[in-house]
Parts: structure tokens; C-alpha cells; sequence
């Protein structure tokens, strides 16, 4: 019953149900962890055994969504639409000073745009 009702079922209610549970379920957590952290890092940040700890941390988050940012990209590039898009994104980043923010939102426009004229 738990996969069924949650990834089977949502995609019977609708895409909106789907968007607002992954929504709340991913980035709720996160806000409740930050808030409650928040006022402790500084004090821990004062050993310099945790201060290491932390700042080991942030580079392993980092490396951790460089390989999913990686992974990600690999498997949709094989495919000349996403491919396409992808590297106008990145001639646009090198060759304007344009906010890598509005790339990614024009890469999504773009990508789901693509995808209903396309089909």
C-alpha cells in the first residue's frame, strides 16, 4: 500500500497534488533543520575539532550534488533537444553576464516547451 499511495496515486489525482507533497516533503525538513541549527553553529564552529567537522561537511554536500548535478546531466544528454539546450545554456554563460539563475529558468521553459511541441 505505501508505494501505491505514494507514487502511484498522486500521478491519478494530479500533477498539482504531486508538486505541493514533494514540495512541503522536500524543503520543510530543511527550513525546520536550519531554524533549529542555526543559533547552535556558531558556538560549535568554536572547536576547532567540530569547526573541521563542519567544514568538512560542506565540502562533501558539495562534492555530493556535483555528482548527482552530473549524473543528471549525462543521462539527458543523449538526447539532441536536452543536448541542444544545454549548450546554448553554456555558450549564453560564458559569452553574456547574464544570471545563471534566468539560464536555468529559460533551460526549463525551453525543455518543457520543447517537450509539448515536440511530441
Amino acid at each position: 500500500m505505501g508505494i501505491y499511495k505514494w507514487f502511484v496515486r498522486p500521478y491519478q489525482d494530479g500533477v498539482s497534488s504531486v508538486v505541493l507533497r514533494n514540495a512541503v516533503g522536500i524543503f520543510l525538513p530543511a527550513f525546520v533543520f536550519v531554524a533549529v541549527t542555526g543559533p547552535i553553529i556558531p558556538r560549535l564552529r568554536q572547536s576547532p575539532v567540530l569547526a573541521g567537522l563542519l567544514d568538512g561537511a560542506s565540502v562533501v554536500s558539495l562534492a555530493l550534488m556535483a555528482w548527482v548535478t552530473w549524473q543528471l546531466k549525462r543521462t539527458s544528454i543523449f538526447e539532441p533537444v536536452p543536448a541542444l539546450i544545454s549548450l546554448a545554456a553554456l555558450a549564453l554563460l560564458f559569452t553574456t553576464k547574464i544570471n545563471p539563475a534566468w539560464l536555468v529558468i529559460g533551460e526549463g521553459a525551453v525543455g518543457i516547451a520543447s517537450r509539448y511541441l515536440l511530441c
